[in-house]
């Protein structure tokens, strides 16, 4: 089932991946603050919406939510921009059927056929909706062969147990970006090593932590990816390992850095700095299930296409 070592992907010139999230946080910054001052608001929110989806999934940031959902409540619906942010604020989330009320607001509204499409492929794929019109739509979509396009066909053919052909999907999508922002091509990386290591039935730890070391290279601050790794890691009791991938994690707000730097710890029997982590851990998720319950999965299976800043 695993595809010979032939066909690896080698590595797409982009952006330094330090110099990215810099760019991705400056950004955010910045539209932040013209959301605030800002006299056309409905034509910031989107910009604003998406630097906020990408911090969150690949800076670990998930201060991200509380932001998201205060601009969701100064959002009017009846504007088709807005509804469609408002969309995609539930859709991440996880809170679905809201996500299609604001969608066919949306729609009513004179949205954009093509985004309101997009999200609704999203939503119908995370509820395992209508799931063979969905793939034929997601196939003429990636015939076109952007990134944004090809991943999701790629995640939703893993859904469907075909994965040679969600990892021949995947592959394209690199081989077939063209830009120089990191972010989509750590994307791909990272769902190629979600295939191999959690979705296939005969996981293979080795290919998958190949993907995951290449998402950490194109971005060095891919949260999820150092914590996916680091358990495969700590799986193989490479311990060291795994504790010297959550580190520059640390600081990034995620509980599950904590968590997985405590199993590191406590399998070495440091059992005082690893209940300091645990706690840790525990405070985070705590806070986070009491803010936002539904969003406390963090994102980790969404296949809405990131638009950070390069």
């Amino acid at each position: 089932m695993t595809p010979t070592a032939e066909h690896d992907v080698s590595l797409v010139e982009a952006t330094d991946g330090v110099i990215a999230a810099i760019n991705l946080e400056s950004a955010r910054r910045r539209a932040g603050q013209r959301w605030r001052f800002g006299a056309r608001r409905e034509e910031m929110a989107e910009g604003v919406f998406d630097l906020e989806l990408s911090a969150a999934q690949y800076l670990g940031d998930l201060g991200a939510l509380d932001r998201m959902e205060a601009l969701a409540m100064e959002l009017d619906d009846t504007l088709p921009t807005a509804a469609l942010v408002l969309a995609g604020i539930a859709s991440a989330t996880h809170r679905f059927a809201d996500a299609m009320r604001h969608l066919l607001t949306a729609q009513s509204c004179g949205a954009s056929m093509d985004s309101v499409l997009r999200q609704t492929l999203n939503v119908a794929q995370a509820c395992g909706a209508n799931l063979a019109a969905v793939l034929a739509t997601r196939r003429r979509r990636a015939a076109t062969r952007r990134i944004e396009d090809l991943v999701p066909l790629g995640a939703l053919l893993a859904d469907l147990d075909e994965f040679a052909e969600a990892d021949c999907t995947y592959r394209e999508a690199l081989e077939a970006y063209d830009d120089v922002s990191p972010f989509p091509l750590a994307w791909a990386c990272f769902q190629l090593g979600m295939l191999w290591a959690e979705q296939a039935p005969d996981p293979d730890f080795e290919r998958a932590a190949l993907w995951y070391r290449r998402a950490i290279a194109y971005l060095p601050c891919y949260v999820r990816a150092r914590v996916h790794i680091a358990e495969i890691c700590l799986r193989e009791q490479r311990n060291l390992e795994a504790m010297a991938l959550l580190k520059p994690a640390l600081d990034s707000g995620d509980p599950e850095v904590h968590w997985r730097m405590a199993d590191a710890l406590l399998a070495q029997n440091l059992a005082e700095e690893g209940r300091v982590h645990l706690e840790s851990a525990r405070l985070r998720y705590e806070e986070l299930l009491a803010k936002h319950f539904l969003g406390a999965t963090r994102f980790r299976r969404t296949s809405r296409s990131p638009r950070a800043s390069s």
